[in-house]
């Protein structure tokens, strides 16, 4: 039997489901404290968050943003996707993304891009399925400012 999935839009509430899927299926260290004062900062126009839910409880959740260069039209740029792995390959990302394809467009945003950790082949798989063509190799370079 298909499992029967709504999607919305994220409220502050959901934080801690959010920050469970982070820590469980995406390996991230995750501090629910963090990710409520996040989601309270929110900007609308420029960012969106939607959550997958079955039966009242969050199973994924997608957070994308307007991303903006001086050489390029806007694009909006998947900050976050993940779905709890018992609900994964049941139709939940496609959703999510979908969500996140519609705020873009209703934004004027004609462009979707996500960058995906060189391991995750199954995310890679399952962007490809999607319509995403892969464009180039990167290095991820990051400093701690103190």
């Amino acid at each position: 039997m298909a499992i029967k999935w709504d999607v919305r839009p994220a409220v502050v509430g959901d934080a801690e489901a959010i920050c469970e899927i982070c820590s469980s299926d995406l390996g991230y260290p995750c501090n629910p404290g963090l990710v409520r004062k996040k989601m309270e900062g929110l900007s609308p126009v420029r960012e969106a968050v939607f959550v997958a839910l079955v039966d009242g409880k969050c199973i994924g959740y997608i957070h994308v943003e307007r991303y903006d260069t001086l050489y390029f039209e806007s694009m909006a740029n998947i900050l976050g996707i993940a779905v709890r792995k018992e609900f994964q390959a049941g139709g939940v990302g496609s959703a999510l993304l979908a969500a996140a394809e519609s705020w873009a467009k209703e934004n004027g945003i004609r462009l979707m891009r996500v960058i995906s950790g060189a391991n995750r082949t199954g995310a890679h798989a399952f962007y490809e399925a999607k319509g995403y063509v892969f464009g180039k190799m990167q290095k991820n370079f990051s400093k701690t400012l103190v």
